[in-house]
């Protein structure tokens, strides 16, 4: 081995490689002078060994003018051949090109393999799109650019079953590093804000959502790198809009692209979109993960309602429907120790107070606040029930409100003031409806009508007496039920507050 192998080469000090110094120096020009160098510094005849620190930066020159049939020429000829290469070769080569890409893409040797890359998608999809392609790496069959036609040729090796979905190649890519991705995009002119595909779009989605499952974010590229190929899919997402997906679809593009270095502009415009749909969500798809120590992204929901309220034409069906989801949405994330109030209440009173008919879902989603963070003063609970709007609680809530040691006594009074000013109302409706209906009873015994058809009417029209009577005895109770709570909050009230001597105003 000794005589064959007699010359060293080491390559930026971490491999090394026992080669044939006549060999060597025959057919590669760049060698045989490092050699030549190298032994007139040492003014030695017989040389042991070269470095080779920016290896494959230097080129070899191995070429015709040197040795006929040498490596330059023999590795163009191997690469001319890739359009007939398996799928599975070029998508290997592609991934090794990674740890010398700047080479092998300043080489265009990146390029080539992209475009036999493509024409083996074209020949086995069914997408109709046609990107521009290079005269240096077209093949024959693709002068005029590669056109994704219908017409399929054999199946490369490795396609699931499902080839002849648009989507077959999608998994099988996933696996090339982000920057080969995209030399892809850019080689099919769907980049930045060219790109108005749907299927360029999902495939991205794709991309960026198996990369975040593997955790190849951060662990083996940085977020950067992702940068671009998110801001494509983002500017495709806004594009097609609501034609292609629904809120719940574009709440779930937003989670994939949260870590992949979005630029602010783009996420703003998807979150207009997604805020635009607000009415179209659950309460599942409004629990994104929060950041930092925060169960939930509070912030982003504020954002989206602030979008939504804002929006043109939106009807009050549309506005109500919202408010139901933001109350089911408070009293899920009120157990959160690290919600602030100020946060809480920005997601109450963002939404105008035509958004609800009722405010017992707030009250009870407060009910859960308080009794979560134990710590809080009278005066917080205060601030926080400052949100309800007192008229707007069912008459139950509002007992229940009354009796709930947690709640401040002052807002437990205003409470019931609110309530009692609604008792009367409904006496006065049912004493008139019923002297109404006696009204009725009378004319009817004045017409002449048939005499079955009377007594019919009237056993009907007593009975919804008896039921307004019966009304009106049960109102009658339970204002009697709020007077003693009223006498009870009022003692309660004078003796934790003894210095507001003030005259509260009667209830009944």
């Amino acid at each position: 081995m000794p005589e064959f192998c007699d010359l060293q080469i080491h390559i930026n000090g971490e491999q090394k490689f026992f080669l044939n110094e006549k060999i060597v120096s025959k057919y590669s020009a760049r060698l045989k002078k490092m050699i030549d160098q190298e032994k007139r510094r040492t003014k030695t005849k017989k040389l042991v060994g070269i470095e080779i620190n920016d290896f494959p930066g230097v080129f070899l020159g191995m070429t015709e003018k040197v040795s006929t049939c040498n490596l330059l020429q023999q590795t163009e000829t191997f690469l001319a051949g890739m359009f007939y290469w398996s799928w599975i070769d070029i998508l290997v080569c592609l991934k090794s090109c990674f740890p010398i890409f700047t080479h092998a893409d300043s080489s265009g040797l990146v390029q080539k393999l992209i475009s036999a890359l493509l024409v083996k998608i074209a020949q086995n999809s069914d997408t109709n799109f046609i990107t521009s392609s290079s005269s240096s790496s077209s093949s024959p069959e693709t002068a005029s650019g590669y056109r994704f036609s219908s017409s399929s040729k054999s199946t490369p090796d490795l396609i699931k079953s499902s080839s002849s979905s648009k989507a077959w190649w999608f998994e099988d890519l996933a696996v090339l590093p982000p920057n080969i991705i995209e030399k892809v995009i850019q080689s099919l002119g769907a980049y930045g804000t060219d790109n108005n595909s749907l299927i360029i779009t999902r495939f991205l989605l794709h991309y960026l959502k198996t990369a975040a499952q593997s955790k190849a974010i951060n662990q083996l590229y940085s977020k950067c790198e992702y940068g671009g190929l998110a801001d494509t899919a983002i500017h495709g997402v806004v594009t097609v809009g609501r034609e292609a997906f629904s809120c719940r679809g574009l709440l779930w593009v937003l989670r994939i692209v949260s870590g992949c270095g979005l630029n602010k502009d783009y996420k703003v415009g998807l979150e207009k979109l997604i805020g635009g749909m607000l009415d179209q969500a659950t309460l599942d798809d409004l629990l994104v993960s929060g950041h930092d120590r925060a169960v939930y992204d509070v912030n982003l929901v504020l954002r989206l309602i602030r979008v939504f309220v804002n929006s043109d034409e939106i009807s009050i069906h549309k506005m109500k429907k919202v408010g139901r989801l933001i109350d089911k949405y408070l009293s899920e994330i009120s157990p959160d120790q690290n919600l602030k109030i100020s946060k809480f209440l920005g997601v109450v009173e963002r939404l105008p107070d035509s958004a609800r008919d009722c405010f017992d879902g707030v009250y009870r989603a407060i009910d859960i606040y308080i009794q979560s963070h134990v710590s809080l003063s009278i005066e917080e609970r205060s601030r926080l029930c400052g949100c309800l709007n007192y008229e707007k609680l069912s008459l139950a809530v509002c007992k229940e409100l009354a009796k709930n040691p947690r709640i401040p006594p002052r807002i437990a009074v205003q409470a019931l003031i609110s309530q009692q000013s609604k008792v009367p109302k409904e006496l006065d409706y049912c004493n008139n409806l019923s002297a109404s209906s006696t009204t009725q009873i009378v004319l009817y015994n004045d017409k002449d009508n048939d005499a079955e058809n009377f007594l019919e009417e009237n056993e009907d029209m007593k009975q919804n007496l008896s039921r307004m009577q019966w009304r009106v005895v049960e109102l009658e109770k339970v204002c009697r039920e709020m007077k003693g709570q009223m006498s009870k909050l009022v003692r309660r009230n004078v003796l934790t507050f003894p210095s507001h001597n003030r005259t509260l105003p009667r209830l009944c």
